[in-house]
């Protein structure tokens, strides 16, 4: 049984102590891709090429470069401090992800490493501790290749390597023949040797669990069931405190990505939804249908309603010949923040659920058209390409004087950065053959190289305190308001059948919206003469197909 829970915590969905396993049904292949950065390795600068145009993520540079992580590391550690740490900031909603998948492939990974770190940690000591000045020796000559081979200059990094070949020659012919005698001589001769004995051991640790990594990487991308085991997040005592608190994160982390809260970052657009690539308006004056007599009183949440009903049904065809797949239609609350801002914050009492709703969200629909303060929106979203892609329309009903607005504007974002496809590949070295020297063979190395082990043995014992790891190792900074889909996505126009089902879709939501708002101002003694015809090229406008910068305002 878990740990007790205070009565009435909002977090608290789970039924009880159960170990969390992701993958399996509803991983979409945007989560998976995103997943698997978790178990990659390669240099961490990679993910910097997959940095979009709503956030930009950074690299803390190492102060010694041979305690700097890799790819997977820097990436599992910072995904799971932003969205699981204490006192963390507020996310932006990650549609046509599941966050919650990533973060446990982030953990199963960071669990992965540190069975791996504790052995080469025993490792370290045993052949490490007691040899010190000979590890010492021979790391310092690795971080000084290290060093000389990451210079730009060819002939520097070849020069790197020679000198670590020439410090073991010099070693060797030391060890031949010792000035000295009795204990020291055995012990300096031990000391130059056994690093190399632990540092074969280490090779066939990191070997292991190098393999295991990318088998879930390649398992993820290929779209099998690759399980994230957590057992950490289940509490086994009524005093294990850190496991239910784990726990209550990973539930907390899904009910803020059901926040129907959002947040419009100028000409960045709402975060997480894309920019805006299209706008259009039907704005006309309300006037009696019948001379005389006043119009109905009716509201902007009434029109609201009526279209909510209406985009329920857009899957719906009169002929048997495709059509749209099942829409997400949400009422949105949309705060504005700047477009530099570093962070976001939820209104005020909505820290239970990330949610507004009942009076308050019609509250927010009937009366805050003008002025400060927040909007609201009625979207309608398609999640297609498994998640790749995310179009959403949002309408917008306002009354000003005696003139009705109703706008629709699209938004679209884009498949994630084809970095987070990539599959592992094998380290291989072609050879001549003898005397065919026309001819050649090529040899499949060892996965993990041997720079990577002695940096791996290194970092170890330093990973049981990451700051200290992360103050001289360096490490990945997120960008912030970070969400983990748009921060890593591409824009969907370079994809000819992406951007074709993003225009496509505006047409038939801005019809039946159209239809829906013709029909209550009718019901309610409006005269829809003006709307209908505004309607009328508003449609023939739309299907235009060109995607514009519509969050731009050309001065």
């Amino acid at each position: 049984m878990g740990a007790a829970v205070a009565a009435g915590d909002p977090y608290d969905f789970s039924p009880g102590a159960q170990v969390p396993v992701s993958g399996g049904a509803g991983a979409t292949a945007a989560t998976q891709a995103l997943a698997s950065a978790a178990y990659r390795d390669g240099p961490v600068d990679e993910l910097l090429k997959a940095n979009s145009d709503w956030a930009t993520s950074e690299v803390k540079k190492a102060r010694i470069s041979l305690f700097e992580p890799n790819l997977g590391e820097a990436f599992a550690r910072a995904v799971q401090g932003r969205m699981l740490g204490g006192g963390r900031k507020p996310i932006i909603q990650s549609f046509g992800l599941e966050p919650q998948v990533i973060v446990e492939h982030c953990l199963a990974a960071s669990r992965i490493r540190k069975q791996r770190d504790a052995r080469l940690t025993f490792i370290m000591v045993v052949f490490g501790l007691l040899f010190l000045p000979g590890v010492l020796l021979w790391l310092g000559a690795f971080q000084l290749r290290r060093t000389l081979a990451g210079s730009q200059d060819r002939r520097v990094g070849a020069l790197g390597t020679a000198l670590l070949v020439g410090i073991a020659v010099v070693v060797a012919i030391l060890l031949v023949k010792l000035p000295f005698s009795g204990f020291l001589y055995l012990y300096v001769r031990a000391m130059v040797i056994a690093p190399l004995v632990g540092g074969f051991w280490a090779k066939i640790v990191c070997e292991r669990t190098a393999k295991d990594l990318r088998e879930r990487w390649t398992g993820l991308l290929d779209g099998g069931t690759v399980a994230a085991k957590i057992p950490e997040a289940v509490p086994s005592t009524p005093g294990e405190s850190a496991a239910e608190q784990l726990r209550l994160n990973l539930a907390k982390l899904s009910a803020e990505q059901r926040s129907n809260i959002a947040f419009y970052a100028g000409p960045k657009g709402i975060l997480g939804m894309g920019t805006r690539w299209g706008s259009w308006q039907l704005a006309e004056d309300l006037v009696p249908a019948e001379p005389g007599k006043d119009i109905n009183p009716f509201r902007s949440w009434d029109i609201v309603r009526a279209v909510h009903d209406q985009l329920k049904l857009l899957e719906r065809t009169p002929i048997n010949t495709g059509g749209l797949t099942p829409p997400q239609v949400e009422h949105w609350v949309v705060s504005p923040i700047g477009e530099g801002a570093g962070a976001v914050s939820r209104p005020g009492g909505t820290d239970a659920s990330f949610q507004i709703r009942g009076s308050q969200l019609q509250e927010i629909c009937d009366k805050q058209h003008f002025g400060s303060g927040d909007r609201h929106y009625l979207g309608v979203q398609f999640v297609l390409w498994d998640g790749q892609l995310v179009i959403t329309l949002l309408v917008n009903v306002t009354v000003l004087h005696k003139t009705l607005r109703i706008e629709v504007t699209g938004h679209a974002l884009g498949p994630t950065h084809s970095l987070f496809n990539g599959r592992p590949k094998n380290r291989t070295q072609t050879f001549k053959k003898g005397l065919k020297f026309w001819d050649t063979y090529t040899r499949t190395l060892p996965v993990v190289e041997p720079r990577e082990v002695v940096r791996l043995a290194a970092r170890a014992p330093l990973t049981w305190y990451p700051p200290l790891l992360e103050y001289w190792g360096g490490k990945l900074v997120l960008p912030e308001p970070f969400g983990l889909r748009h921060a890593w996505a591409d824009k969907p126009w370079r994809h000819r059948f992406m951007a074709d089902d993003a225009l496509r879709a505006a047409t038939p939501v801005l019809r039946v919206v159209h239809e829906a708002t013709l029909r209550v101002l009718a019901d309610n003694g409006v005269d829809t003469t003006r709307f209908a015809s505004r309607a009328g090229n508003l449609s023939g406008a739309i299907q235009d197909p060109t995607p514009r910068q519509a969050d731009v305002y050309n001065a």
